[in-house]
């Protein structure tokens, strides 16, 4: 049986499969939102900056989906998500899912809030990051 943090991280994973990241009722108000790689990694806090700093990642998207293939309940709340990602170009209309085909979410949870996620767009760099490259292959 899941755990109430995988729980949690599911739901927020079905908003995204669907396209639906506006949502931000799970997210801690001091949330700390990294994008550890990618074309810009930054590091924001608050809902508020999460919020703009996805707003400036789908802006150059349409049709953009995180799909999650797998849940992983780690150690002191962190829930570790092996992810898929698909999308557009918005000016390019170049479907991109062959370049961002897949990476790792990490969530920190406390009291049913995320107070902290870290995406990896390469799955690769995440895994290493989280000593996990060998353990999974």
């Amino acid at each position: 049986m899941a755990s109430a943090n995988v729980n949690l991280v599911r739901s927020i994973y079905a908003d995204w499969a669907c396209g639906e990241f506006s949502g931000t009722e799970w997210a801690d108000p001091e949330i700390e939102f990294v994008i550890a790689d990618g074309p810009s990694p930054s590091s924001q806090h608050g809902r508020r900056a999460m919020a703009e700093a996805w707003g400036d990642v789908l802006s150059v998207w349409q049709d953009y989906r995180a799909v999650a293939e797998g849940y992983c309940d780690l150690d002191d709340g962190r829930v570790l998500v092996l992810a898929a990602f698909s999308a557009r170009g918005r000016t390019s209309n170049i479907q991109v899912s062959q370049v961002l085909a897949r990476g790792v979410s990490l969530m920190h949870v406390h009291d049913g809030k995320v107070t902290k996620l870290v995406l990896y767009f390469n799955r690769g760099h995440g895994l290493a990051d989280l000593g996990l490259a060998q353990e999974t292959g």
